[in-house]
């Protein structure tokens, strides 16, 4: 870790964490995830020592975080923050139309032509996992653009061997200010810590408000503190776990 400062120095802190190669090692399937009893007690104890101020914020669906955490339920905000369940369980989602079933339709066809690719859609984002075919990212982004190219309010997110379309309306930074306003995150300095390009848009916002930023792993980024990877960031959230 890259000399973060004393979490309990920080006063009332509330805590933003990515899913996917932040808590969990990335795997060569969505589906191949596993996140140990350790962990989950750390972020038990976190979300009790913090006054149930601690959010994951990913790219997965809320239920999906649901089945992996359980029995924790925490606040999460899902798909880059197109929907999100607050402290309170409500959850409030971003209408996206129709394009996932358009766009899913006319990608179709290309991904049945190379194996190894995979087409998930989220119910308002549509993602293509190339994985096991790294190879083919030029190729997978430039038929993905075509696809959305006439397709208005619509981008293409990429991450770690994934790329993604969703509605440009929400973003992680929009889902940490949501957070925010709220109880019990409301008043709070914020942290965040997640791995990837789409977390760039929360580092920022949490810069901007004098808080925590941390990347994991490698790669470019406006984070201001950074963690070597996934086993280095979770050996950090233990120790927070004893420090608060």
């Amino acid at each position: 870790m890259t000399s973060a400062p004393s979490l309990a120095a920080l006063g009332p802190l509330a805590l933003f964490l990515d899913f996917d190669g932040t808590l969990v090692e990335i795997a060569d399937h969505p589906d191949g995830v596993t996140i140990g009893p350790p962990t989950l007690e750390v972020l038990g104890t976190l979300c009790d020592k913090l006054g149930g101020a601690l959010a994951i914020v990913t790219g997965r669906e809320i239920a999906v975080i649901d089945r992996h955490l359980a029995p924790l339920r925490l606040p999460v905000a899902g798909v880059h923050g197109l929907t999100r369940r607050n402290a309170g369980g409500i959850v409030s989602a971003v209408s996206s139309g129709d394009f996932v079933t358009t766009a899913a339709r006319r990608l179709g066809a290309f991904v049945e032509r190379h194996d190894g690719l995979l087409l998930e859609p989220k119910g308002v984002t549509l993602a293509l996992h190339y994985r096991a075919r790294p190879e083919l990212e030029a190729a997978c982004i430039a038929a993905f653009e075509d696809v959305i190219s006439n397709m208005p309010g619509i981008e293409l997110k990429r991450g770690k061997m994934v790329l993604e379309a969703k509605p440009n309306i929400a973003n992680k930074g929009s889902a940490v200010l949501d957070f925010l306003e709220e109880a019990p995150f409301q008043g709070r300095t914020p942290c965040f810590a997640g791995d990837d390009v789409t977390d760039e848009d929360a580092f920022v916002v949490v810069n901007r408000l004098g808080g925590i930023s941390i990347k994991v792993g490698d790669g470019e980024t406006v984070a201001n503190y950074r963690a070597e990877n996934t086993s280095a960031f979770l050996a950090w959230l233990r120790a927070a776990a004893i420090e608060l």
